[in-house]
């Protein structure tokens, strides 16, 4: 049986169904990125509160990466064998109970600590939304929903930072848990109403470790699944470099404010949205294929132009922020349609497991990958070290597609 005919085609869904989707879903993987940008702009301000160095409150980001790694391989096979629903409710009431003690921790440890279960019981929305997808959509509809599903994701991690210097004007860092708290509650009240179950009991499979131990090396064997979902993951480091880094970066290096930093942010969210709309745009007119390698391209100049600011010393905030707004564009090209090539490739009979080693490589090669911008004399993250990890980690996604693509190539023969 192909993928195509695996899974229904959004022919025959609503309007008013796929609209209540994309928001329902859209609530639910917005909760991660806002955990994850939301407290950035007072980064400086949790370090001085918690006497935790530099390198420790960049860990609660890296900690909440792993989490999300090590939760998609548990809650994605989870939603194979018991349904989207079940996982999905357990997971956010989790986070929201994870969100809330955020609050009151008493030191960098046990911060460290609640962001990786934050962010394990977060996966449950990254992992079990896409296979939601993959369950309604194939083919180009599945990247033309992932288009409309960002347009909604993007905007936490626009207003994420926006928001969050704001508050920091009105009440200390911890305001933040708590409006965090809040949108979980809402998005887990969404899930209960308005989300259906989406894999029928016929097409559920009980999934014993040795039986996930064959469909993940089956994953890992198909250039077709693995060559897009590498690619992803390294350019998803190179991202969450300059997401954990750029507030030290602005703020001690640069010397911007909070609230500058959060401006700067968002307008480089903005330029992301943007690419996925200019992505939209052009399905059914170029191939996903092509579009990733535009996207890539385009990754390759802005990552370069940060490079060349960078060891000509014409850096200041404006310079920065249009090199990285061509870098975010071109990302807002190259996430959906790794995503959408990796999964399509695949039955919905296996969906959730594919997206949950998808999300795995994400967090957890993009979580570790931005720690390396700490590896300074003074263990403190400069501009040029932001630069070198991410140039890295986008150069080296280039190759790995070009390799698997042409063994797909082959594998499809």
């Amino acid at each position: 049986m192909s993928a195509a005919e695996a899974a229904p085609q959004s022919a025959g869904h609503p309007r008013r169904f796929v609209a209540l989707l994309v928001l329902t879903l859209g609530v639910i993987t917005a909760t991660g990125p806002l955990a994850t940008d939301l407290y950035l702009p007072a980064f400086p301000e949790i370090a001085k509160d918690l006497d935790a160095p530099q390198s420790h409150i960049q860990l609660t980001l890296t900690s909440a990466m792993f989490g999300l790694a090590v939760g998609q391989m548990i809650i994605g096979p989870m939603s194979d064998a018991f349904g989207r629903r079940r996982p999905l409710l357990i997971g956010t009431a989790i986070f929201t109970v994870a969100s809330f003690l955020c609050v009151f921790v008493p030191s960098a440890g046990v911060f460290i600590a609640l962001r990786f279960v934050q962010g394990a019981a977060g996966a449950a929305g990254a992992v079990i939304a896409r296979a939601i997808v993959r369950d309604h959509f194939s083919g180009d509809a599945i990247t033309k929903f992932f288009s409309r599903l960002v347009l909604v994701t993007m905007l936490a991690p626009m207003l994420g930072p926006i928001l969050g210097a704001q508050l920091l004007r009105v009440g200390p860092w911890q305001v933040g848990f708590i409006v965090l708290t809040v949108v979980s509650i809402i998005g887990m009240v969404l899930v209960y109403f308005a989300l259906p179950e989406s894999l029928p009991a016929s097409q559920r499979r009980a999934t014993t470790p040795a039986a996930l131990l064959n469909v993940v090396r089956r994953l890992i064997a198909d250039p077709r699944f693995i060559g897009p979902a590498l690619t992803l993951a390294l350019v998803f480091g190179g991202l969450f470099t300059y997401i954990s880094s750029f507030s030290f970066v602005a703020q001690e290096q640069l010397g911007a404010t909070a609230q500058q930093y959060s401006y700067v942010f968002g307008i480089n969210t903005l330029a992301m949205l943007g690419g996925t709309q200019i992505n939209g745009f052009l399905i059914g007119r170029v191939g996903t294929r092509s579009r990733l390698i535009a996207g890539l391209a385009g990754s390759c100049v802005g990552v370069l132009a940060l490079a060349i600011l960078d060891v000509s010393g014409a850096t200041d905030l404006v310079s920065l922020t249009i090199a990285l707004a061509i870098l975010m564009l071109s990302l807002g090209m190259v996430f959906p349609n790794c995503t959408s090539l990796a999964l399509a490739s695949q039955p919905a009979s296996v969906a959730g497991t594919g997206s949950a080693l998808i999300g795995t490589l994400q967090f957890g090669l993009g979580g570790a990958i931005p720690a390396a911008a700490a590896w300074t004399p003074d263990g403190r993250v400069s501009l040029a070290s932001m630069v070198i990890v991410m140039l890295s980690a986008i150069l080296v996604a280039v190759p790995v597609f070009a390799l698997f693509g042409v063994r797909a190539t082959r594998y499809a023969d």
